[in-house]
């Protein structure tokens, strides 16, 4: 099947290859994983997803709403800060709710209570494991959590359970023991009161080469130390390798290198490209023909990276560009008026079904 590009092609089989790894990490250590949908929430493909998963973790009160609609299972509400507005929605629509500070504990927690909702709160340990300062939870006067258990302490006999989220793009393991056990010396007095404990996404353990077997047993070990029922939240660990961007050459130029022009953007459709000053990949990438491959929006640095090629690039070629499921869709945006990419899915038995596509209509409406 032949489609229009720019689009996102989720492909299931690698899909349900990440699911089968969450699902032996399940079974064999028994923590739950909620699918956190800041990081994906194409929806479309959640019938496999729920198989494998235990529900969806949320940053805003449209993604409880989207969890708990599209995904079922269990449904987490989180936000760095609810409004007065979205508090009463937000507790409707879940089985969890997660304060980021004893504040909004305090302000909110009553109106869980009432719905019989299990009430958590969001500690910081002041460790983590990330590459980047941007992501970094721990980061200087983070407001992600709270830090001084003086605060904490007097609101512990409102809480069932807590959440740390100290990893980003984690896939050592390691690195991950390491932080466990300074939350376990740090926290262990007050988790054996507890019944669950969140520690959140950003651990890379679908990756091939993971130790996905030690850190079943860590984890299981300590579940059974301090008596509580541990999840995990994975995001782009559930969703990575799936998902390519599928984009067409419109123009080859030269300026001292060669530029391939394609149909898409980063900062519209691989917004953390931008963010985190890095290339996309292709594959293979070989060959005697090097270019520099380019978004076709206005801003100057919007470059998918530099490339090889086996033959010299012209208009109309694909590129496929790889990785592009995590933190994509759900970032895309409509800048430069970019024809926002549709998203395809490769069924397990090849068939390729166009499941959205997008049309001026819904750009003319995303502004007035």
């Amino acid at each position: 099947m032949t489609l229009q590009t720019p689009y996102y092609l989720l492909d299931k089989s690698v899909l349900l290859r990440n699911l089968e790894k969450i699902s032996y990490l399940r079974q064999a250590s028994g923590v739950k994983c909620v699918l956190a949908l800041k990081a994906f929430a194409t929806w479309s493909v959640f019938d496999i997803m729920s198989e494998h998963m235990d529900g969806t973790t949320s940053s805003s009160l449209n993604e409880v709403k989207l969890g708990r609609e599209k995904f079922g299972g269990e449904t987490h509400a989180y936000s760095v800060a609810w409004a007065d507005h979205e508090i009463d929605e937000a507790i409707n629509n879940c089985d969890k709710i997660i304060f980021n500070s004893v504040n909004q504990l305090e302000r909110y927690a009553d109106k869980a209570k009432v719905q019989g909702k299990k009430i958590g709160l969001r500690l910081n340990p002041g460790v983590s494991h990330s590459h980047f300062i941007l992501a970094d939870p721990a980061r200087p006067f983070s407001r992600l959590g709270e830090w001084d258990m003086e605060r904490v302490n007097p609101v512990l006999d409102r809480i069932s359970g807590v959440m740390f989220h100290f990893n980003c793009e984690n896939d050592e393991y390691d690195s991950l023991d390491m932080l466990l056990k300074t939350i376990e010396d740090r926290y262990g007095e007050i988790l054996h009161d507890l019944e669950w404990v969140s520690l959140g996404g950003g651990i890379r353990f679908t990756n091939p080469d993971y130790p996905i077997d030690k850190l079943a047993a860590r984890l299981r070990e300590m579940s059974e130390r301090f008596g509580v029922q541990l999840y995990l939240e994975p995001g782009e660990a559930s969703v990575t390798g799936s998902t390519t961007l599928e984009v067409s050459v419109l123009d080859v130029v030269y300026n001292g290198k060669h530029v391939a022009i394609v149909d898409s953007s980063t900062e519209a459709h691989m917004l953390d490209l931008l963010t985190y000053s890095e290339y996309t990949n292709v594959a293979p990438n070989t060959g005697p023909y090097t270019y520099i491959v380019c978004g076709k929006t206005c801003l100057a640095g919007d470059i998918f990276g530099e490339f090889q090629f086996e033959t010299e690039l012209k208009a109309g070629d694909r590129i496929s560009f790889l990785d592009a499921g995590g933190y994509t869709m759900v970032k895309k945006n409509w800048f430069n008026g970019v024809q926002m990419p549709s998203i395809a899915v490769r069924h397990l038995d090849g068939q390729v079904e166009l499941v959205k596509e997008f049309t001026f209509e819904d750009y003319a409406q995303s502004l007035s």
